[in-house]
């Protein structure tokens, strides 16, 4: 199952450079001045088409099928967020459209698709959802995990990076119990995700864009639901550690999940919207603090590292 992995890579890895030479040929551009832009040069932001492309081409060519997990709603739900992505990477979208989008796709998933929890494993000493119970709460997860990668694709390689560190885990996770058809998913994205990297780390050739960012967001939370059913069929959440599976999704989507709540509980308490953006994330404050691109990224993904490593030695 590795050959995904390594496919895709190459896909984005060739591919990249194309996109880059269209998007400078065509003008198309994330020009610096707005006030919530920190980069200094002009710079192309349609790498998430490539990674889009690596990914979903990967998944089409060296086949895929799995009952648990049907491609046709998980390429659907892809191409429905790739067009709002590029559409807002393009000429912009409002706040609201994008969270009808998202909604809808979220509904696609967990309705028709079936990918939504069914228990909460004694977290919160609450174990099976009734039925609309579980479709919100899915619904909730699913929208929450898009936007916080959207939110932290806000400096050079740190959405890709911290991105290719969960799936590499999940990967690893999936293959442990067996569930090798998620795992190819995961290794997928990966390898679409590090053939990227080499052109967005600093100095940056090209950013993701909301074209990349949601499609991250989006199969770490599908892959994150996957993981939490999964782990009970294969018998990790017994009853002596019931809510470990939970807490190891948090573990390897702590610094996503983080960043989002540190900046919409502020927002909400003050009265404004969450989707208000401003440059209270933690990736902004450590670049005030001195730190460059590269090491606030670098100390990110090594403290994502560190909390992923206590969660598999104690859970």
């Amino acid at each position: 199952m590795y050959h995904f992995f390594i496919f895709s890579f190459f896909i984005s890895y060739l591919i990249i450079p194309s996109i880059i030479h269209v998007a400078k040929t065509r003008n198309l551009y994330d020009e610096p001045g707005h006030l919530l832009k920190i980069h200094t040069q002009p710079t192309p932001r349609l790498g998430g088409i490539g990674i889009f492309v690596s990914f979903t081409v990967t998944l089409l060519l060296l086949g895929f099928n799995n009952p648990s997990l049907e491609l046709n709603y998980l390429l659907t739900a892809c191409i429905i967020l790739f067009v709002l992505g590029l559409k807002d990477d393009l000429t912009g979208v409002g706040h609201y459209t994008k969270l009808s989008v998202e909604l809808i796709v979220a509904l696609l998933l967990t309705i028709p698709g079936n990918i939504r929890l069914g228990s909460l494993h004694g977290l919160f000493n609450i174990y099976e959802l009734s039925y609309c119970s579980s479709i919100l709460l899915s619904v909730l997860i699913l929208i929450f995990i898009v936007n916080a990668f959207n939110l932290i694709d806000g400096i050079d390689g740190l959405a890709a990076a911290i991105g290719t560190l969960a799936h590499l885990i999940f990967a690893a996770l999936f293959i442990y119990m067996r569930q090798f058809e998620l795992a190819t998913v995961c290794l997928s994205l990966a390898g679409a995700l590090i053939g990227f990297l080499k052109f967005n780390l600093t100095p940056a050739r090209i950013f993701m864009g909301d074209t990349g960012s949601l499609l991250i967001g989006l199969i770490s939370a599908i892959m994150a639901l996957k993981y939490i059913e999964a782990s009970t069929a294969y018998g990790l959440a017994t009853s002596a550690n019931a809510s470990s599976a939970p807490a190891m999704v948090l573990a390897i989507l702590i610094v996503p999940i983080t960043d989002t709540l540190s900046v919409f509980i502020p927002r909400l308490l003050n009265g404004k919207s969450p989707f208000q953006g401003d440059l209270n994330h933690v990736h902004h404050l450590m670049l005030k603090r001195g730190f460059s691109h590269l090491q606030t990224t670098t100390i990110l993904v090594l403290f994502n590292g560190v909390i992923i490593l206590m969660a598999l030695l104690f859970l």
